[in-house]
């Protein structure tokens, strides 16, 4: 058997956040990401020298790192760590309590005792801003200024740079003077990033890719109505006129920075979203790029389900995801490749809950499984197998950083000689398409269709003042009275406003707390198009387009409940229950995989602590998956509730508190259609009141399966007596 051929391909991306016409940028995440993941990402490739891979750099993104290392910009996160704790005003020291925790709990603020201190301090949940602000010292301010740069710096980095290990060993009481370095050393990592990456490309360890420039989703500007292929009854936006043009302008911008700042132009391309069409395929190939890629569902659409998973995530006839595919349009022709999102998705949801090792080998065993699956039908071409997932999201849901993971996986692909680390362009090179798709179907990476785009009433509204502001940028500029700069400036605008970013969190499908504040954004955006011509811009410009209130990602208990544990489905015993239902809680990711449990109720009753857990079928038969559920409570006190030996007829029930196993007596079990779990209150510690915090995940031999929520906690309060008054009255 050849060996397989892996190609990670790696997409770096974030939205274009400045507003050049207003003066200010609001986001951080640029300069943030910057320090920590782009930085970090190459680092760890150049640790390899023999390990290759293909980057995708969004040149949104690279626009903003030169703004930062070239040209002096600056963000709102920014200017406030700037300025000297005893110079802050009341505007700024609410700022401080109000975004400069905007950091992965778990792994980005607890490990860190001083942050911690200041998070627990602040009492989010408990105090508003005004009154906590009062507890802070200018000692304490300067701390959280510091730490909210700081905790995003890559772990790696304090290991090459002794000065700053040294500065986080601190760990407070910096002084003015540290702290403006510190923001200067940040300035400096920044500008190793696209050094580094070029490095990487001259060296021959990684392809380098683009993206359409501003990441718009190329297929709507070419025919919305395209969205209907997937979503035959989607309502469309009033205006469906074509923005080929802007197509190709996106497409050239890209191009043309790619080559001007790495010296060749890019061959291949991760279209935004991984959204394509057939009709899109000319723009593309005609500027010279040779392959795209997007996901393994719309090969299964385009091939009318040749190739699918079936309710347990197997794939039919699996080498035909595993291989290169060619597409043609007008005389013109371009290479795709198809991800396996059930592995991306294992890297971005699942592994970060393993130790590496664990991680490492049950991935790359996939990788070989593979390889032995499609061995006889490939011949003597090697499977290629395609893991395609952001590069900067995931990471800070693992304890370290992704370190020891990408470490390992790194390392354990070049030590094995089953598998061959590849750049995509470096293999189709050798082993070009052979297998044609007459019709590829219009789609994205996520559920194959363009909903989160375009499914949405919000959605419609932004599409549309896009085209009003649009259709009278092309009026002004028939009328041939706009000078050249303010012009190009002006569509400049354009271009940005149809990012995919500002559509993405539209509808109800993500939510994070800057909702509103990417609403504005792409409002502003708009703006400027009549800001630059000097024509007032209409009022609806001024009115948000959503209403913007974070989603909530369960409901909590609403009574005392009366269940029986036998593990039978009983619609009145839950009602009034809390509820989770699994989906993706990360405002910046999707999980497209299903994961083994669906939903979760919990609630209690006077005495006990009650949970339920409904599988992907009937629990008795899913349980045989696995060997132990835990429940995990971060809040009020740290300790984790395990049910070992599941598949036994008396399994049993151990509290962990720091380390020591404690048997519970105390405890009911039922698995049937659903898993039930009754424990007692007073085993589990609980003040009356408290706030409770947990986590829910499921094990086979040390493995995590699942977890619920995917991420962040349930949460629900500990009930008083009076309880179910209180809740009435309420």
């Amino acid at each position: 058997m050849p060996p397989v051929s892996l190609a990670f391909f790696w997409h770096q991306h974030q939205p274009y956040y400045p507003d050049r016409i207003g003066g200010e940028n609001l986001m951080p995440w640029v300069r943030l990401h910057g320090t920590k993941d782009y930085w970090g990402m190459a680092w760890h490739i150049k640790e390899v020298p023999e390990f290759r891979c293909t980057i995708n750099l969004v040149p949104s993104l690279l626009k903003q790192l030169l703004a930062y290392t070239e040209d002096g910009a600056s963000d709102r996160h920014l200017d406030i760590s700037r300025i000297p704790a005893d110079g802050l005003g009341q505007t700024d020291g609410q700022y401080l309590l109000d975004h400069f925790f905007m950091a992965n709990l778990d792994n980005m603020i607890r490990p860190y005792a001083r942050y911690l201190e200041l998070w627990q301090k602040r009492a989010a949940n408990v105090d508003p801003v005004d009154r906590a602000l009062k507890r802070f010292s200018e000692r304490d301010l300067r701390d959280l200024q510091v730490w909210h740069n700081l905790t995003w710096f890559h772990p790696i980095l304090f290991d090459v740079d002794h000065d700053l290990k040294a500065f986080l060993q601190k760990g407070q009481n910096w002084t003015e003077a540290e702290k403006q370095w510190l923001l200067q050393k940040q300035m400096e990592v920044l500008r190793q990033v696209i050094p580094l990456h070029r490095e990487l490309a001259a060296s021959g360890q990684v392809e380098l890719t683009t993206t359409p420039f501003y990441h718009p989703i190329l297929p709507l500007l070419w025919d919305k109505k395209c969205a209907r292929q997937a979503m035959p009854g989607c309502v469309l936006p009033k205006h469906l006129e074509s923005y080929q043009e802007d197509v190709v302008a996106q497409l050239r911008q890209a191009i043309d920075s790619h080559f001007q700042l790495f010296g060749s132009k890019p061959k291949g391309m991760w279209p935004s979203e991984g959204s394509v069409s057939q009709q899109i395929i000319p723009a593309i190939a005609d500027l010279g790029i040779e392959w795209i890629a997007t996901d393994e569902e719309i090969l299964a659409e385009s091939t009318s389900g040749w190739i699918a998973r079936d309710s347990n995530g197997f794939l039919r006839n699996p080498e035909l995801l595993y291989r290169p595919w060619k597409l043609a349009e007008q005389g013109r022709s371009l290479q795709i490749v198809f991800r396996d999102h059930a592995l991306s998705d294992l890297i971005g949801f699942q592994y970060q809950r393993m130790n590496a090792e664990q991680a490492v080998g049950d991935l790359l065993g996939k990788v070989e499984s593979i390889g032995r699956a499609t061995e006889h039908a490939n011949g003597h071409r090697p499977a290629l197998v395609p893991i395609i997932l952001d590069g900067e999201n995931c990471w800070e849901y693992y304890r370290d950083g992704g370190v020891q993971f990408l470490r390992t996986l790194y390392q354990s692909c070049v030590a094995r000689d089953t598998i061959r680390p590849v750049r995509i362009g470096e293999f189709l090179e050798d082993y070009p398409a052979n297998d044609h798709i007459s019709q590829l179907f219009a789609g994205s990476w996520i559920s194959h269709n363009f909903g989160i785009w375009i499914g949405h009433q919000e959605d419609r509204t932004a599409w549309d003042l896009l085209h009003q502001t649009r259709e009278f940028l092309k009026q002004m500029e028939s009328a041939g009275k706009i000078e050249v700069d303010t012009l190009r400036r002006a569509w400049e605008e354009i271009y940005i406003a149809e990012g995919s970013d500002w559509f993405w969190w539209y509808g109800d499908d993500h939510s994070s707390a800057q909702d509103g504040l990417f609403d504005q954004l792409f409002r502003k955006h708009l703006k400027n198009v009549y800001i630059l011509l000097r024509t007032p811009y209409p009022a609806q410009l001024d009115r948000p387009i959503g209403s913007f209130r974070q989603k909530a990602i369960h409901t909590e208990p609403k009574s005392f409940l009366k269940v029986k544990v036998d593990g039978r489905r009983s619609y009145f015993e839950w009602i009034n229950a809390g509820r989770y239902v699994s989906g993706s809680e990360r405002g910046t990711m999707t999980m497209v995989t299903q994961g083994l449990i669906r939903e979760v109720l919990f609630g209690f009753d006077q005495t006990r602590f009650l949970l339920r857990i409904d599988t992907a079928n009937r629990a008795i038969d899913d349980l045989k998956l696995f060997d132990e559920l835990r429940i995990t409570f971060a809040e009020p006190n740290h300790f984790e509730l395990r049910m070992t030996a599941l598949p036994a007829k008396e399994p049993q029930g151990q509290l962990d508190r720091d380390g020591r196993l404690v048997v519970l007596n105390q405890i009911e079990f039922a698995a049937d259609q659903i898993l039930e779990l009754a424990v007692d209150l007073d085993d589990l510690r609980f003040a009356d009141e408290a706030r409770v915090e947990f986590s829910v995940a499921i094990y086979s031999e040390g493995k995590c399966l699942d977890r619920v929520p995917r991420e962040g906690l349930l949460s629900m309060t500990t009930p008083t007596q009076d309880f179910e008054l209180r809740m009435w009255l309420a």
